[in-house]
């Protein structure tokens, strides 16, 4: 029984869809993703990249371009 997978665990390869995939991407960004989009915005020196108006997907997006720009 050790060679079984626990999705627990282990969570499948594929758990990380393309922000654009998302049933919900057109949805407002979820408080968490504004406040750590703000805080990012701040820390990387680029205010342009926190917007009120954007959706969870295009949130996603420019979080992780932040996070890469901060070597995070």
């Amino acid at each position: 029984m050790g060679d079984r997978h626990n999705p627990k665990t282990e969570p499948p390869a594929n758990v990380e869809k393309d922000p654009e995939d998302w049933i919900s991407g057109d949805d407002p960004m979820t408080p968490a993703q504004a406040s750590y989009l703000k805080t990012l915005a701040e820390q990387a020196d680029d205010p342009d990249a926190y917007n009120d108006g954007l959706s969870k997907a295009e949130a996603s997006k420019r979080i992780d371009a932040l996070r890469g720009k901060l070597g995070l």
